[in-house]
C-alpha cells in the first residue's frame, strides 16, 4: 500500500506535467528525512511531512516543470534528474549516509483479527494508505476540481482552450505528489530506514507499477504497485 502512494503520487504528476518527475523518489525519501528531523511520534509527524512535502510539490512544479512547458518532454527529464541530485546530496550533507530510523505509527508488536496475526505497522500502512487513496479517488472522481485534473491529463491545450487554469492544475497535482511521496517515505521509514541514496529504487518501483498497470493510468498503477508489493512480501517470506 506503501508502494501505491508512491506510484499513485507519480501518475498524477505524469498526467499532469506529461513528463516523468525524476525526483519523485527522492521526494519520498525526503519525506521520511523531514519526519526524522521534526522527531515527533508518527502520527502526530504524518499531517506535518503531508504539508510540507506538498509544498515542496509546489516548488518542484514551479522550478522545474511549468518553465519548461513549451519545450520538449527531454528537458523535463533533465531539470527533474537534477532536482532529484539536488535532494539527494543536500540530504547527505545534512543527514549523512548513515541511515535512520523512523518510530512505528501504531507502535510495535501484533493484534489478532479473526484468528489472523497482524503487526500494527502494517496494519497501520494499509489503513493510511486505503484512506488517502479514497481521498484522492474522490477527488478525481466526484469533484470539479478532480474534473479539471482530468480533462488536463487528457489534452491540455483542449482544456487551457475551454478556460481551465492548466498551470494551477499542473501545481495542484505536483503538490499532492509530493504530499503522498512524503507519506510514503514516512510509513516505510520504519521498516526500510531512511538513506539518502534510496530514491532511486523508490523510483525505479513507481515506474515499473505505472508500466504495468498502463501508462498514465491511475488504477493501473495502483494494481501494479500493489503487485509489486504482493511480490516482495512472498519472495522475503520465501
Amino acid at each position: 500500500m506503501a508502494y501505491a502512494l508512491i506510484a499513485l503520487g507519480f501518475v498524477l504528476a505524469l498526467n499532469a506535467s506529461g513528463a516523468v518527475n525524476f525526483a519523485h523518489g527522492s521526494f519520498v525519501v525526503l519525506g521520511g528525512a523531514v519526519a526524522a528531523t521534526l522527531g515527533l511520534p508518527a502520527f502526530l509527524s504524518l499531517p506535518l511531512v503531508t504539508f510540507i512535502m506538498g509544498g515542496v510539490g509546489i516548488v518542484a512544479s514551479r522550478v522545474a516543470i511549468l518553465p519548461l512547458a513549451a519545450r520538449p518532454p527531454e528537458a523535463t527529464f533533465v531539470a527533474t534528474i537534477a532536482l532529484a541530485a539536488m535532494v539527494e546530496q543536500g540530504l547527505t550533507l545534512g543527514m549523512g549516509a548513515a541511515p535512520r530510523g523512523l518510530p512505528a505509527l501504531a507502535g510495535t508488536g501484533a493484534i489478532d483479527i479473526a484468528g489472523t496475526v497482524v503487526g500494527r505497522q502494517p496494519l497501520a500502512i494499509l489503513v493510511v494508505g486505503g484512506i488517502l487513496t479514497g481521498a484522492v479517488w474522490f477527488l478525481l472522481e466526484c469533484t470539479q476540481t478532480g474534473r479539471r485534473m482530468r480533462a488536463v491529463a487528457a489534452d491540455r491545450y483542449m482544456a487551457r482552450a475551454v478556460g481551465i487554469p492548466v498551470a494551477h492544475i499542473v501545481t495542484l497535482s505536483l503538490a499532492l505528489a509530493g504530499a503522498l511521496a512524503g507519506v510514503a517515505g514516512l510509513l516505510l521509514g520504519h521498516q526500510f530506514l531512511v538513506s539518502p541514496t534510496q530514491g532511486g529504487d523508490y523510483m525505479l518501483k513507481a515506474y515499473i507499477a505505472v508500466a504495468i498497470g498502463g501508462w498514465g493510468s491511475v488504477p493501473g498503477a495502483l494494481l501494479g504497485a500493489l503487485g509489486i508489493g504482493v511480490f516482495e512480501t512472498f519472495v522475503s517470506a520465501g
